[in-house]
């Protein structure tokens, strides 16, 4: 079959005439001020979306020892220090939860917004090749950086479901408010990981304090302990850590611990913030990032 000849225009050719072959004229023009969001773009390049995270999660393992383990190496070892340290020798209060399921429960969900922020804030130049050649939604490259870890949640459930097998523990009726958790927590990852991309595009010592925020964020998380040492005010006031409301939703779905209250209401808002106002300072810089990067 011979092939059809599909008419392309001269990249030299003028405006007339495009115009005058009938083949649609694109102009690219940068955003000025507040821009809108363009949520839409996001749906129309969502095969790109794909293949980008899908390439993320090839490269992550690619030429290692250990693969997919990692997902599970590194919240296992995390628990196990936490748990010598915190549960054994400083007789850490767990909510009459094991210390060491206590700590995991939390961490599985940590380890996955540690690991989006610190891989979502170097994208933009990482991927610097395509920021710089080829027009499509930005928000897509940080987008399928955190995406990738929802694998390795999958993974590092499998080894929580073999510690509550250890300890004789069932998964409660709690537990279809795990998947609205999640979200939460991709949210705040998102979030984050939209003001960290931007800034280190413009300030390339952002990626030395991405590590250090990600350390203090830990111990500002109840993690290693339970949220219950604060009463009254301060537990809405701790809230504003949102990921304060992820680590006691999911002890909550997973354990059936003390409910989250007032904490989740300030936890969510806290996350809605971070996210609208990462996206839409991400959305102003979006123009300066081919001249910076």
């Amino acid at each position: 079959m011979d092939a059809i000849p599909i008419p392309v225009a001269d990249p030299f050719s003028s405006a007339s005439e495009i115009a005058e072959a009938n083949l649609p004229l694109l102009t690219i023009e940068p955003s000025r001020g507040w821009v809108s969001l363009r949520l839409k773009e996001l749906w129309t390049y969502r095969e790109l979306l794909y293949f980008l995270t899908l390439r993320e999660i090839k490269v992550r393992y690619k030429q290692t020892a250990f693969g997919a383990a990692w997902a599970v190496i590194q919240p296992l070892f995390t628990m196990l220090i936490f748990s010598l340290f915190f549960g054994r020798l400083a007789k850490m209060p767990s909510d009459g939860i094991p210390y060491p399921l206590f700590a995991l429960t939390a961490l599985i969900p940590w380890t996955f917004f540690a690991n989006g922020i610190t891989q979502s804030s170097s994208s933009l130049v990482t991927n610097s090749h395509l920021v710089s050649k080829v027009y499509f939604p930005r928000l897509i490259v940080p987008f399928s950086a955190i995406a990738t870890g929802i694998v390795d949640v999958g993974i590092s459930f499998i080894l929580l479901l073999g510690m509550l097998a250890f300890y004789h523990k069932s998964l409660p009726i709690n537990i279809v408010w795990l998947p609205p958790f999640f979200i939460l927590t991709f949210l705040v990852a998102l979030g984050a990981g939209l003001w960290l991309s931007a800034l280190n595009v413009q300030y390339r010592d952002v990626r030395y304090a991405v590590p250090f925020l990600v350390q203090f964020w830990m111990y500002a998380t109840p993690i290693a302990y339970p949220a219950s040492l604060l009463h009254g005010q301060w537990r809405a006031v701790y809230g504003l850590n949102p990921m304060v409301g992820v680590a006691d939703g999911f002890r909550w779905a997973i354990l059936g611990a003390e409910p989250p209250r007032s904490e989740i209401v300030v936890s969510s808002v806290t996350a809605i913030l971070i996210l609208a106002s990462g996206a839409l300072y991400f959305r102003r810089m979006e123009k300066t990032f081919a001249d910076l990067i």
